[in-house]
Order: structure tokens, then C-alpha cells, then sequence
């Protein structure tokens, strides 16, 4: 189910709203203009007219750590819904949670959860956000629209209707199958996979090889002598 705010504060904030009110989901949410948008970390989401702004709630079972994997099955929904209105733009994915065109940022994911006493998972909020007509200018990652690469894009109803068909196949996958389809999807689309990147963590930036993403989908971070494992961070081409 979805439905369309013509405005709102965040869509994740509304969609926390309504999982503190009691509603079940899966539920869409999705709006034409955001006041207060945001991304990662904290950062803002400028939220340009013309682009998708959705949150997806919902209350998968099992651990937050392991639902979180979801946030791999939303980039490759997102990277399927790109690719069919734009198949010659590059679609790529950058570890965590970020979509790239032609190596710029095109999309982005927020994931926010609460757990129960018991460890368990109460709801989780998929929030996406898509450059679809627009794309912020002058950001640390440089970002771009689907207007930018040529491409005509298209309404972000239509947009959200792809995403939610091409998140239901992934979703489903991970139910029946677990978190090694979407990793090994996930990888074959990556970018960087055996590169060197900078990763920036809350007390310290390192550099190193990106060799893989475990069975958890952190970052397995080549140093030298050693391998280090990675839950969180911003990573820099």
C-alpha cells in the first residue's frame, strides 16, 4: 500500500509517526514536497521538486541488525527502477546505502529501526530519496538527476510504482533465501570493489583495499597486514 502527502516534514519522520500510532504496514509513504528532509548522519536532503521522496514502513521479523540487510534489498530496487528508465546511465552501488549515475550520487537510503526489551525488531523505515528531475548542487559527493544525464524523468508517481514492484521481488527473495542473494546482487553492481577508498568513521578517516562485504553486509577493509571489518562510515572513491 502507498500513499502521497502533498507536504511533510520528512517522510521518515511520518512514517515513525504512524508506527508510534500503531499502523502495521507495509506501508509506502511517499510526498511531493519535504521541509525537512534528511540524509545519513544527520546531513540534509534537499528536497528538489520533481524528485521521489518515499519511506517504506514496515515490521519485518528477527534482529535490527539482521533486518538492516534490507537497506541492500532498497539500493537494488532502486538500482532496478533506475536502470529501466535510464539503462545506459551506469547504475552503480556505493557501500553502504548510496546510487550512483555514471559515478555520481543519484540516490540515497536512510534506514531507522527501534527494538523492543527483548532485542526484537518493533519497525523498521526505509527512507529513500531519488534525483529524479533535479540534483543538489555544490555536496562533499557530487550528486546528479536523470534530467542531468538526458534522460526525461519520469513522474515521481510512476517512480515510486516501479520501486515498490522491484522492492517486493527483493524483499521476497530475502525472506526466502536470506541475505546471500542480495549481497551476491549487491556486489555484482558495486563500485570500487577492489579499490582503494577512504572511509570515514566518527573519530578517524582510513584508507585501504574495499575487498569484499560479509555475511552481515559490512565492509571488509584491506590494510596493510591486516583486514579490518567495517558496520558503519562514509566511504570515498
Amino acid at each position: 500500500m502507498s500513499i502521497w502527502l502533498d507536504e511533510v516534514d520528512s517522510t521518515n519522520e511520518e512514517a515513525k509517526r504512524r508506527a508510534a500510532a500503531g499502523e502495521a504496514g507495509p506501508l509506502w509513504i511517499a510526498a511531493r514536497r519535504q521541509t525537512q528532509g534528511r540524509g545519513r548522519r544527520g546531513n540534509e536532503w534537499q528536497s528538489l521538486r520533481g524528485n521521489l521522496f518515499t519511506s517504506l514502513l514496515c515490521r519485518p521479523e528477527g534482529s535490527a541488525s539482521r533486518c538492516a540487510q534490507l537497506s541492500f534489498a532498497a539500493a537494488l530496487a532502486v538500482s532496478d527502477m533506475l536502470a529501466q528508465v535510464a539503462p545506459s546511465a551506469g547504475i552503480r552501488l556505493k557501500w553502504p546505502n548510496d546510487v550512483l549515475a555514471d559515478g555520481r550520487k543519484i540516490a540515497g537510503i536512510l534506514l531507522e529501526s527501534e527494538s523492543g526489551a527483548d532485542g526484537g525488531l518493533k519497525w523498521l523505515v526505509l527512507g529513500i530519496g531519488v534525483n529524479l528531475a533535479a540534483s543538489p548542487q555544490r555536496t562533499e559527493i557530487p550528486a546528479i538527476s536523470l534530467a542531468e544525464l538526458g534522460v526525461a524523468p519520469p513522474d515521481p508517481a510512476d517512480a515510486l510504482d516501479r520501486l515498490v514492484t522491484a522492492f517486493a521481488k527483493w524483499y521476497e527473495v530475502w525472506l526466502k533465501d536470506g541475505f546471500a542473494p542480495l549481497r551476491e546482487a549487491w556486489l555484482s553492481r558495486s563500485v570500487g570493489l577492489g579499490s582503494r577508498i577512504r572511509v570515514r568513521l566518527p573519530k578517524e578517516e582510513i584508507q585501504g583495499v574495499f575487498r569484499d562485504i560479509d555475511d552481515n553486509g559490512s565492509l571488509v577493509l584491506g590494510l596493510p597486514g591486516s583486514v579490518r571489518t567495517i558496520a558503519a562510515g562514509e566511504v570515498f572513491l
